[in-house]
């Protein structure tokens, strides 16, 4: 038989081995221009709005447990001034758990700026709480504050039952209180302490959904924070992501459960955000370079969270919307 491959076409193989070179030349320039941009070229964190977000280096500050936004050198930024309210959920009243500053903080204040009554429950950061209820306030809407632990069932139906009484109906409850402390290793994590996370952040989660069933009717809303930690999982927040991998799962399984009764159930999925969680957490070192290993190059602020809150809580955003965990993570593609 005779070759009837064309004599004058390179052989494949040298085709490869050229292409290969010249990826190869190309890598190593872009190594190189990666090394330069390390050193000193870098333009900064990416900003997507006309509004410059900080980015690192941030304060190198440390805050006690439950951590006070009032206490942080940078404050962070929940008021949202280019959010318009439109009534999307006026007359409704919401629940918002860790609902005195950072995530909570933001969706109070812009859920009151469409409409809706407050009740915040917190641990015991009462000068941040109070400061929230003032924000609320000043949306023209009505706020109550509700200290105590959400591991505690009974203290959850008691503070459900305070808000039906003061308010007559219940509209949307976030899930948003949470507890986080790293771990450089396994052993690192006690028992006492995986119980601690564990009841916080799922257990306060059920007891609350639990209380609040009763009182919701076709058209309420359930939404939980999840985090980009339940997606990836997080090498020195062992117990943290499970958690929050939990939170999804029970995300997903409560909107099966509830579609029937036309409640819907959804999550937010948040990456690095600046609120006194994580400078509660990390040592003042790490909080300095917190978020700039996100492809924004660092942290959100609360107030590019709050509006997601607002379009899973309103029935004329999301009403064909349920089951889901939203990434808002400041990276491509996750």
């Amino acid at each position: 038989m005779a070759n009837t491959r064309n004599q004058t076409d390179p052989d494949a193989a040298s085709m490869q081995r050229e292409i290969q070179q010249g990826q190869d030349q190309s890598d190593q320039r872009g190594k190189q221009e990666t090394r330069a941009s390390q050193i000193g070229d870098r333009q900064g964190p990416v900003q997507t709005t006309q509004h410059d977000y900080p980015g690192t280096p941030l304060p190198a500050q440390h805050l006690a447990k439950p951590g006070l936004e009032a206490a942080m050198q940078l404050k962070p930024e929940f008021l949202a001034p280019d959010y318009c309210g439109s009534g999307k959920l006026a007359g409704m009243v919401a629940i918002v758990t860790g609902g005195d500053s950072g995530i909570g903080r933001a969706v109070a204040v812009l859920y009151a700026r469409e409409g809706a009554d407050l009740a915040i429950i917190y641990l015991n950061e009462h000068e941040d709480a109070n400061d929230t209820k003032r924000y609320v306030e000043a949306e023209g809407q009505s706020c109550m504050l509700l200290p105590g632990d959400v591991r505690d069932a009974a203290f959850c139906r008691g503070a459900v039952e305070q808000v039906h009484q003061r308010f007559g109906r219940l509209d949307v409850l976030v899930n948003n209180a949470a507890f986080q402390e790293h771990a450089e290793k396994l052993t690192d994590l006690t028992e006492e302490r995986f119980d601690l996370t564990m009841k916080t952040n799922v257990y306060g989660y059920f007891h609350m959904a639990k209380a609040v069933l009763p009182y919701l009717k076709r058209g309420a809303a359930i939404i939980n924070t999840g985090s980009v930690t339940g997606l990836k999982g997080s090498k020195h927040l062992l117990d943290y992501s499970t958690t929050k991998g939990a939170i999804h799962a029970f995300t997903m399984s409560l909107a099966s459960n509830l579609l029937e009764h036309g409640i819907r159930v959804n999550a937010i999925a948040p990456g690095p955000v600046w609120t006194p969680l994580n400078p509660a957490d990390a040592p003042a070192d790490q909080v300095a370079q917190f978020g700039a290993d996100t492809d924004m190059q660092r942290p959100a602020q609360p107030q590019e969270l709050s509006p997601a809150y607002v379009f899973l809580a309103a029935p004329c955003c999301s009403s064909y919307i349920s089951g889901i965990v939203l990434p808002v993570t400041g990276s491509a593609g996750e």
